[in-house]
C-alpha cells in the first residue's frame, strides 16, 4: 500500500464514524427534543437518515478497494450499490426541494402553516419522495441490465458509477445516456428550479421586512437549508457536468468523493453550528448526561 492510500483510507474512515455520529445524534436529539417536534426538523432527520444511507453505501468498499486495490466485487453487487446510490441522491434532491417548500410557507404565508403543513402531509412527501427515487433509480438499473459486458471488467472508480459502469459496455449506449440525461430533468433540474422559485419568493418577502434584524431572523431560519443546497447541487455540477477531457483519472476520483462522502459528512455540522435550537439542545443533552453520571457515581 503506497503512503497516499493509506492516508486515504485513515481520512475515509475518520469521516465516516464522525458522519455515522453525528447524524445518529441529529435524529435521536430531533426524536427526543419535543422543542424540535417541528416539520423543519423532521425532514432534517430525513435527511441525516439518507446521508446515512449513502455514506454507508459507498464508504466500505470504498475503503475495502483503498485497503487492498483491484478487490473484486460482483456484478449484482455493483448494480445493487449503483441503485442505492441512485435512490439516495435522487432522494435528497426532492427532500431539499421539499424543505424550500417548507420554509417558503413558514416565511411568506405564517399564518397558514400550521394548517398545511401538518404531520400526514410532511411523511406524504417523504414517501413520495423516496418512491419516486426509487423508481427513476429502477428504470436506470433495468438499462444497465440490459447492457453486455464482454470486454475488461476492471472499474477504475472508487464506487460504481453509471458512467464507468457504461464506459465497460460493449453494447450501444447512446439510448442509456439519451436516456440518463432525460432523467436529470424531473430529478435534478425541477427541483433545483423549485428551491429557486421558493427562495425568490423568500427573498422577496424578507425584503418586505422593515427592520433589519426582523429580516436577519427570518433569513437565519434558512441559511443552514441554502448552505447544504449549494453544496449538494455544487458538487453535482462539479463531478457531472464539468468537461472530463483533459481530467485525470485521480482527479475524478477525487471528485466523486465530495458528494458520496464529504456531503454527509459537513451536512451535521452545517445544521448543529448554524442552528441555535439545536446548539441549545445539545447542551441540554449533554447537561442531562453529566448529571445522570453523577448521580450513578454518587450511589
Amino acid at each position: 500500500m503506497t503512503i497516499f492510500n493509506l492516508l486515504l483510507f485513515i481520512w475515509v474512515l475518520i469521516i465516516y464514524i464522525v458522519t455515522i455520529c453525528g447524524n445518529c445524534l441529529i435524529i435521536v436529539l430531533i426524536y427526543y427534543s419535543k422543542t424540535l417536534h417541528s416539520p423543519m426538523y423532521f425532514f432534517l432527520s430525513q435527511l441525516s437518515i439518507s446521508d446515512i444511507i449513502l455514506i454507508t453505501d459507498i464508504a466500505p468498499n470504498m475503503l475495502n478497494i483503498v485497503l487492498h486495490e483491484r478487490t473484486p466485487i460482483s456484478y449484482f453487487g455493483c448494480i445493487a450499490q449503483y441503485y442505492v446510490f441512485g435512490s439516495t441522491e435522487g432522494f435528497e434532491c426532492f427532500l431539499l426541494t421539499v424543505m424550500s417548500y417548507d420554509r417558503y410557507l413558514a416565511i411568506c404565508s405564517p399564518l397558514h402553516y400550521s394548517s398545511i403543513m401538518k404531520r400526514t402531509l410532511c411523511f406524504k412527501l417523504v414517501l413520495a419522495s423516496w418512491i419516486f427515487s426509487c423508481s427513476m433509480a429502477l428504470i436506470s438499473i433495468l438499462e444497465i441490465c440490459q447492457l453486455e459486458f464482454c470486454g475488461p471488467n476492471v472499474i477504475d472508480y472508487l464506487f460504481c458509477d453509471l458512467y464507468p459502469l457504461v464506459e465497460l459496455s460493449c453494447s450501444d449506449t447512446s439510448r442509456i445516456e439519451m436516456e440518463t440525461t432525460l432523467s436529470c430533468v424531473p430529478v435534478l433540474l425541477l427541483p433545483f428550479l423549485g428551491i429557486v422559485v421558493s427562495y425568490i419568493y423568500i427573498v422577496l418577502t424578507i425584503l418586505k421586512i422593515s427592520s433589519f434584524s426582523g429580516r436577519l431572523k427570518s433569513f437565519s431560519t434558512c441559511s443552514s437549508h441554502l448552505t447544504v443546497v449549494f453544496l449538494f447541487y455544487g458538487t453535482l455540477i462539479a463531478a457531472y457536468l464539468i468537461p472530463k477531457e483533459g481530467q485525470s483519472q485521480t482527479i475524478s476520483k477525487m471528485m466523486s468523493l465530495l458528494y458520496t462522502v464529504f456531503t454527509p459528512f459537513v451536512n451535521p455540522f452545517i445544521y448543529s453550528l448554524r442552528n441555535k435550537e439545536i446548539k441549545d439542545n445539545l447542551k441540554i443533552l449533554y447537561r442531562n448526561k453529566r448529571l445522570l453520571f453523577k448521580t450513578f457515581g454518587k450511589s
